[in-house]
């Protein structure tokens, strides 16, 4: 029996330590592969680093490290514990870095850097420490931006005019070509090249275009390192070049001091008449805008007051007519309290008669009742009187 009851325990104890064993030799045969190639990242653009083990092992619970040695040591971004250590970051990575922790089982720890910055370039680092794994990447970042041509001057010395090219926002530092419509590269000025406090380069050139030329020029400005260029054409027309139509060839005195200076003032003067006549014209719109404005607000004020005016009129007639109701009002009223005390007059006259005709007939009934009273008397006595007589 307990032979028979060993067995199944012996068997699950072989399993869990060949699987132990297997895990243990996945992690020492498993490699962090990053990229062979730069990574090309443009300005303000999302890019993501590739770091993965192979064969897959979760790396979820181990120590995960980031970091670059381009300029100075500092950590881009540190998983710890389950978690990312915030503090550990670098202040200039801060919100723009992360893994994708849902991919950790499967061993991708890839990081995704966030608007891309010219100071982000250099060799980035991808290390596990418990399998004392470490793989680099290189990441380039680059920034492009088309080119402007414009008409600068005319060269009397080489019957030309001078045309100028500029390009801003670019890193690295690009160079810059004039070439004509054939491809060929033209001879021109220095390069002029500024870096500003973005880290971002801008570059200029100037270029002598004569009519052996051909009309169309190009100006290219490229950055190898990124595979990045732009180009802008420009066609100059025939009427900017300065040529003898009888000869076919330019004029012996064009290249004398005193054409130079006629030319120059010739160029002064109608450089001024154009600015004179633009500020008079601007000076007699003005003025005419000026008396519209006047006008308008004269017109305004006169609506405003004849408005006013209006109101007020209304407002006196309104004010006489309330005055005049308010005089009949009291005029009815008055009327009608005459007429309460008229009709109270009548009445105490009614109540004062009634009372007389009542005393009078009273008084008068009393009369009668006391002549009555007398005659019943009279006739007493007088029978009383007779009496004696009566018996005689």
């Amino acid at each position: 029996m307990n032979r028979l009851s060993i067995g199944p325990q012996l068997r699950t104890t072989s399993v869990l330590v060949v699987h132990l064993l297997l895990i243990n030799l996945n992690r020492g045969l498993s490699k962090l592969i990053g990229s062979s190639q730069p990574i090309v990242a443009t300005v303000g653009d999302d890019i993501i680093l590739p770091c993965h083990l192979e064969p897959a092992v979760d790396v979820a619970a181990m120590t995960l490290e980031w970091t670059t040695s381009d300029p100075d040591p500092r950590f881009v971004f540190v998983w710890r514990a389950a978690r990312e250590l915030v503090l550990s970051k670098h202040p200039s990575y801060k919100g723009r870095t992360s893994l994708f922790t849902d991919e950790l089982k499967q061993g991708n720890i890839s990081l995704k850097l966030s608007e891309v910055k010219p100071a982000d370039e250099g060799k980035y680092q991808c290390f596990i420490p418990k399998l004392n794994e470490t793989s680099f990447v290189e990441l380039l970042v680059g920034a492009a931006a088309s080119p402007v041509i414009s008409l600068t001057g005319i060269d009397g010395d080489k019957d030309g005019v001078v045309l100028q090219c500029e390009s801003k926002g670019w890193y690295p530092e690009p160079e810059l070509l004039w070439l004509d419509a054939e491809g060929k590269i033209l001879s021109a000025g220095p390069t002029e090249t500024v870096r500003g406090p973005d880290d971002l380069y801008t570059v200029s050139s100037r270029v002598t275009v004569e009519k052996r030329h051909s009309n169309n020029i190009t100006c290219r400005v490229q950055q190898r390192n990124i595979n990045q260029t732009r180009e802008t054409q420009i066609h100059v027309p025939d009427d900017f070049f300065q040529f003898n139509i009888q000869s076919g060839s330019p004029p012996p005195s064009t290249s004398s001091p005193a054409v130079t200076v006629g030319l120059a003032v010739s160029l002064v003067v109608c450089i001024v008449f154009i600015l004179l006549l633009v500020f008079f014209l601007w000076k007699k719109n003005m003025i005419k805008l000026k008396k519209c404005q006047w006008g308008e607000n004269d017109h305004a004020a006169k609506k405003n007051f004849s408005k006013s005016k209006t109101e007020e009129q209304i407002s006196i007639k309104e004010e006489r007519e309330g005055e005049q109701l308010m005089r009949k009002v009291e005029k009815i009223k008055h009327i009608k309290e005459k007429q309460a005390e008229v009709q109270q007059l009548q009445e105490e006259r009614m109540e004062t008669n009634n009372t007389e005709v009542y005393l009078s007939t009273l008084t008068l009934t009393k009369s009668f009742d006391i002549s009555l009273s007398w005659k019943s008397d009279i006739e007493k006595d007088i029978h009383i009187d007779s009496s004696p007589l009566l018996m005689l």
